[in-house]
């Protein structure tokens, strides 16, 4: 039997690990890197990485590092920030991952002119996503599940805008101009190519996020319809009741933060992410449409439709007006 040997090292995150190996030769190991980001671990029905019980059906993503070709590192959960958590907690939290990886809780990137790029770290955390069946404008692809992020990721505290748009691409598709206002009318391609330039010309590592991390950055630890609670009123997001039937585009940070600090979650425009459409939970390496996912509803959506569980979907190459996004960046 070939003995297994692993040091324990998450890059200053937590000290404490989890190993999954694989015990003989032939033997495929419990978890395998799927991709460069938002990698999916199945975990065996019954147990959860620490080996504790799971009574509903559980997945874990983000990246998950390989130390050899039968050894994984995984935090325990212990490390992690577990829904429902309260806002002191969320904060809390930002500053000590912060401080582990000698980074800041919001970081920002010049792109000249006095343009910047402002990124929110967003700890590890597990929660529930989807929504149950009682909720108010609950949809069948919603199916409640667990879901665990392994490692702390940064989220754009706002919707990419028109001026950080035009800076990169040199060019502006919005119908509605304004050099606050986010950037709309771009398909998932605009988006892939916008990331491109934009890695080109900074330190890099930009890119969309999954859609398991923007649920759980829009959520910010609550387990309700929105990130406000169940109820939503004008005051808290842009869509179609707060305009009274004249909807349009509003400057990014117009409304409240979540409790992670992050901006227009709900509402404005929808956001891109690096996911295929498919029904929950997903299936390792098996995508189930050529469409993406599209998140947070837009100015013309009813209370419904900017749910935090609420999905959308598209050919990557759609530029319908309310598409938009917002950037992602693993540290």
């Amino acid at each position: 039997m070939k003995r297994i040997l692993g040091i324990a090292m998450v890059l200053g995150l937590v000290g404490s690990v989890t190993f999954i190996t694989g015990c003989s030769k032939g033997r495929e190991p419990q978890a395998k890197e799927e991709s460069a980001i938002g990698e999916v671990a199945a975990i065996p029905k019954g147990k959860d990485i620490t080996g504790e019980t799971i009574k509903k059906e559980s997945t874990v993503i983000a990246p998950i590092v390989p130390k050899s070709d039968s050894t994984v590192v995984i935090p325990v959960m212990g490390s992690l920030l577990i829904a429902p958590f309260s806002e002191a907690k969320a904060k809390e939290e930002q500053k000590r991952v912060a401080t582990s990886l000698r980074k800041e809780v919001e970081e920002k990137e010049d792109l000249g002119k006095g343009i910047q790029l402002e990124m929110v770290l967003i700890p590890a955390g597990k929660f529930m996503m989807g929504s149950p069946k009682s909720e108010v404008g609950h949809k069948d692809n919603e199916v409640q599940h667990d879901v665990t992020l392994v490692k702390p990721f940064y989220m754009g505290k706002y919707e990419v805008t028109q001026e950080q748009w035009f800076e990169i691409m040199d060019k502006n598709p919005s119908g509605e101009k304004g050099r606050k206002l986010p950037v709309e009318s771009v398909s998932r391609v605009d988006c892939q190519e916008f990331i491109k330039k934009l890695n080109a010309k900074t330190s890099g590592g930009y890119r969309l996020p999954t859609e398991a991390e923007w649920e759980y950055a829009c959520r910010a630890g609550t387990s309700t319809a929105y990130s406000f609670g169940d109820n939503i009123t004008p005051k808290d997001a842009n869509y179609i009741d707060s305009m009274i039937g004249k909807s349009k585009l509003v400057t990014v940070g117009s409304y409240k933060p979540n409790m992670f600090g992050l901006y227009d979650m709900h509402g404005n425009v929808m956001e891109w992410c690096e996911d295929l459409y498919g029904g929950y939970p997903k299936k390792l390496g098996v995508p189930e449409s050529g469409r993406h996912v599209l998140r947070g509803g837009f100015f013309g959506s009813d209370e419904s439709e900017i749910r935090s569980s609420y999905r959308f979907d598209a050919n990557e190459d759609a530029k319908d007006t309310p598409f938009g996004f917002r950037l992602a960046r693993t540290p």
